[in-house]
């Protein structure tokens, strides 16, 4: 493969076609992730050594890109989420995105067209923290030109009862 190719991947060969069985292994590791290679093999009707060898190739391929926990983050703690939008400065997202990622509560951060730059998803212990990260934290930031946001009243996880692809 050219370089040029395998650039725009981030060096990576271009993932496999997935079949029928992966969309199900995968399907099945949404719902649990500590799901037993035998309980995989079953469900999907492939031998324990087929199943072992796809999720290896799922994980190599960078199509399962870990495991991990799903958090009621109000249990946890965490009683106020927002949604934050952001406008930065032209050609500032990498050292942005650094500050971003070093955030206290923040799980999700986007790079997004549209009328602002940046979409941030972040837990916080309650208002007053949330408060302190966004206008001490965030408008501090001399890339960050506007913030706006947007109060998460309830949560729903799709990916609990949804099929993949």
């Amino acid at each position: 493969m050219r370089d040029e190719q395998m650039a725009g991947s981030g060096g990576r060969p271009p993932a496999r076609p997935l079949d029928d069985i992966d969309r199900d292994i995968l399907h099945m590791l949404r719902a649990d992730g500590r799901a037993s290679i035998r309980s995989v093999a079953e469900r999907v009707h492939i031998s324990r050594a087929n199943a072992y060898a796809r999720i290896n190739r799922l994980i190599d391929d960078g199509v399962i890109r870990g495991f991990s926990a799903r958090v009621d983050q109000e249990r946890a703690g965490q009683g106020a989420s927002a949604y934050i939008t952001l406008k930065i400065v032209q050609n500032s997202w990498r050292s942005v995105r650094e500050k971003l990622q070093a955030l206290p509560g923040a799980t999700h951060i986007a790079l997004v067209s549209g009328d602002f730059d940046v979409l941030l998803l972040v837990h916080t212990e309650d208002n007053r923290a949330l408060r302190e990260l966004v206008l001490t934290r965030l408008q501090s930031m001399e890339e960050v030109l506007s913030t706006r946001t947007l109060l998460v009243f309830e949560e729903t996880d799709l990916q609990e009862n949804q099929g993949l692809l």
